[in-house]
This record gives C-alpha cells, structure tokens and sequence, in this order.
C-alpha cells in the first residue's frame, strides 16, 4: 500500500506515523495554540525531535461552540508557518531511520478558499475535516499532487451533530467511504493519495465512538492508510470523567496501543513524545 505526494511516497506497512498537531491559534480546546511565529516554529522543532513524521497546522479550532474565523484570516495564520517550512524542519534531524523525512506537511483545514490557497503555500496533505460534500477538494488535490484525508462525519464541521444516531455506525462508515473514494477518483484523484479518518467524536456519541474502535479492522478493506484521531478525545472523559484534556495522555496512549495493533496508521496526536516511543517500542 502506497501513500502517494507530489514528489515522494510512503510505502506501508511500516511503523505507523505520529502525525503532530500544531494550532496557529488561541482558542485550542487543550490551550495548546499559539499565534507567535517564535512559539511555534519551537513548538513544530520539538515535536520533529520526538519523532513526529507528519506536521498537521491547523489554523482555527475545531471546536463547536466557536465560530469559524473568517477565510482571510485563516490564511494569513497559515501562511505564518507555511511560508517558513523548510527554514524549521531544516535544522533538525530524524530520530531513527524509520522517521519520515522531511516531514510530511499537513493542512488541517476544509473550505476551499483555504484549501486552495495551501496548496499553493506547499502543503503535501489536505486534512480535510468536510466529509467531501463534493469533488472540489478532491479535484484541487489531484491538480497539485497532494494526498486527501476524508473523514467519516455529516454536516458541515464547526456545527455541533449531539443528536446524531446510527443504527450501525460501522457500515453506514463503510458505505459513506465507498461513495466519497468512488467521487474522489473520478475527479480525478488516484487512489494512492487517499487516506480515511472514521472521525472520532465528530457527530458521533460514547457508544459510536467505542464501536469504531472495536471494529477498526474492518475499514482495513479499503486497502487505505488509516489516521485514527486518538489524542484527548471527548470519548475518553465519556469513560474515564477526565475533565481536562491535558490529563487525557495516559488513556490516548492505551487507545493508540488497541488501534495499531487493528489496522491504525497514523496517528495524530498532541503528545508526540508518548506516542512516539510507544510505535517504537511495539515496532520492536
């Protein structure tokens, strides 16, 4: 199984990838963003250091009781990282040999504004949080190259889903990624540069969240990498009553450990450090 960039290509199975999130922001539900070029140029170099193989800049909150920042905005916050790239991976070096390098630039980002506009800054990866509605972001990776994240959700993002049911979370993912891969290659994106996010806790409740887990082998099929979004979700303190996020690491490690020995490939996370000794430690 091929991920495929522009200009490289990651082959699996191999160790599975510890994605790094970094939040050009100051509303980040872990308090972990920051605004200032200096704070997260450091942030992004410590986080390389630990292992991270991809880098994912996201420039505004996910969060659903926060109103999306406007599109010129969004830009400009990535632009203060993208515009700099190889200046900050530049001065560092990998931890082993299995370490991707350079590290795989991500954007973490879903209207096409901005999509369009990364692309063009240099990202090799579109961490799309739409659930591709359409093609058009499809067809805009394709033009440049960059491989497409589609993740399991409904509805626009930055609007809550708390009431969202499913008689069977499992396969209603299955055939919602069928139909978004089918949508994807016919505008023209190949195959290799397609991954899957089953979208952890978005518009999806305790129970739902537990299944996916459970079954994870089964979006295995698709013959895709898998990013599972572990990292301090909500469905921990759903089980756990773990109010703060940043006391959540210990169970992301225990979550990450279930879905990398179930088929898991990457994995995006706030603790690089942890995650990155547990893939080595299991990669023996």
């Amino acid at each position: 199984m091929e991920l495929r960039f522009q200009n490289r290509a990651i082959e699996f199975p191999r160790r599975p990838l510890v994605m790094g999130i970094v939040n050009v922001n100051d509303d980040s539900f872990c308090d972990d963003g920051s605004l200032e070029k200096s704070d997260l140029f450091a942030m992004i170099r410590r986080q390389i250091g630990q292992g991270a193989d991809v880098i994912d800049i996201g420039a505004e909150s996910a969060r659903t009781n926060r109103v999306a920042v406007a599109v010129d905005e969004e830009i400009r916050r990535f632009r203060l990282v993208m515009e700099c790239w190889e200046e900050i991976w530049s001065e560092s070096h990998p931890v082993d040999d299995k370490q991707v390098w350079p590290p795989v630039l991500s954007a973490n980002t879903w209207r096409t504004p901005v999509i369009d506009a990364v692309l063009r800054m240099g990202a090799e990866w579109i961490n799309d949080m739409s659930g591709l509605p359409d093609a058009t972001h499809a067809q805009l990776c394709a033009d440049a190259g960059a491989a497409l994240l589609i993740m399991h959700s409904v509805g626009e993002p930055k609007i809550p889903h708390f009431d969202q049911q499913w008689d069977d979370v499992m396969a209603s993912m299955i055939l919602f990624f069928q139909a978004k891969i089918d949508m994807a290659v016919s505008a023209g994106l190949s195959p290799e540069q397609i991954l899957l996010d089953p979208g952890i806790d978005f518009a999806k409740q305790k129970n739902d969240n537990l299944t996916v887990y459970r079954n994870l082998e089964r979006l295995t099929t698709f013959g895709r990498p898998l990013l599972v979004p572990v990292s301090r979700k909500t469905v921990i303190a759903d089980v756990l009553g773990i109010a703060d996020p940043r006391e959540r690491d210990a169970a992301t490690v225990a979550c990450l450990t279930w879905c990398a020995q179930r088929g898991g490939d990457i994995f995006r996370v706030h603790n690089v450090e942890a995650a990155s000794q547990v893939l080595r430690c299991l990669d023996g």
